[in-house]
């Protein structure tokens, strides 16, 4: 089988590269090339395997390629952050939805019905005067973004529902809950705090956190979240329940809760590295975003949130531990 991961050497791209790689098959098929779609070129050992084909560049500019490749599967993974969707419409439009019309419309193109995996946000949520946002928001919670990037996650996943409808092809849009803890360097993303205020600690560096301690948020880690998109794919139609748009399981917990497990995990010199310095955008924008999700039809599929955000902290250390670097990004764990 031919699979496609758009944003392929991305962190969440690139790991879920490695996974499939390593199972070697996706749905009982063996998987023998794997196209990894990104600004630019894959990690190096994900070339080194001979599966493996890089694809830089635009997906705007590569339609007629993806058309001729015929991918029997999809992850499009690729797209703008909050952030800097925020601050910049035009890059946020041309990035999420413009690029995302152009894949699907290859995918259309190449007439072989392909199963598509979207990577939605659950950012599509927020409030609405006419029907507030609850506290928990679920799978059948009126979607109603309040920020450009949840609009056109929103907008993308109307777009594939309706391709599935008319047979195009074969799309499950899989609502992302906010992954941590991410490693490498900050990002435009307005949740790159919810890694920053863990990730930076255990390296030894000073965090700043820009929203209140009682903010509470939906997250999980990457090894569930990698584990969720390949049941999305994997599932059938019958076991979706006919419904396309569903929200991945999450753990909510409020950042105090987050910083109390990084006491309990490193210590309390290591949390003490966090400090509180509001910044009015960054809080206005988490505060239009759901204060908890549930998962009742990831759930139906045997899916699970993590079961604590101690063990959340932990699942990073150890990824750390396994990479040449790790004194670099633990120095400051002392544990």
């Amino acid at each position: 089988m031919k699979l496609l991961i758009t944003g392929g050497a991305g962190f969440i791209g690139a790991r879920l590269a490695r996974t499939l790689l390593a199972r070697g098959t996706l749905a009982g098929r063996p998987i023998d090339r794997l196209v990894l779609a990104d600004q630019f070129a894959p990690p190096s050992d994900l070339l080194a395997d001979v599966r493996v084909r890089g694809l830089t560049g635009a997906l705007l500019d590569h339609g007629a390629g993806i058309a001729a490749a015929r991918f029997d599967g999809v992850f499009h993974l690729a797209s703008a952050v909050s952030g800097e969707c925020e601050l910049d419409f035009d890059l946020g439009m041309r990035s999420n939805l413009d690029s995302t019309r152009t894949l699907l419309d290859a995918l259309r193109a190449a007439g072989n019905m392909p199963r598509v995996v979207f990577s939605s946000s659950v950012a599509v949520f927020g409030p609405d005067p006419g029907k507030p946002l609850p506290p928990v928001v679920a799978d059948d919670t009126l979607p109603a973004p309040q920020t450009s990037y949840g609009t056109q996650k929103l907008m993308c996943e109307v777009l594939i529902a309706d391709m599935t409808r008319k047979g195009f092809i074969d799309g499950r849009s899989a609502r992302l809950m906010t992954v941590t803890v991410r490693p490498g360097r900050p990002n435009a993303a307005a949740s790159s705090f919810f890694s920053g205020v863990i990730r930076e600690p255990l390296a030894g560096a000073e965090a700043i956190c820009p929203v209140d301690a009682a903010v509470s948020h939906p997250v999980s880690s990457p090894a569930r979240t990698i584990e969720a998109l390949i049941r999305v794919y994997e599932a059938s139609r019958d076991e979706l329940n006919g419904r396309l748009a569903l929200n991945l399981p999450s753990l909510n917990v409020t950042v105090q809760q987050m910083l109390d497990a990084l006491a309990a995990v490193a210590g309390p010199q290591v949390r003490a590295l966090v400090k509180f310095q509001r910044d009015e955008r960054i809080a206005g924008i988490v505060a239009n975003w759901p204060k908890g999700a549930s998962a009742a039809r990831a759930s139906a599929l045997g899916l699970m949130p993590d079961s604590s955000f101690e063990d959340i902290i932990r699942q990073y250390i150890a990824d750390c531990r396994a990479q040449p670097d790790a004194h670099l990004t633990l120095k400051g764990l002392t544990r």
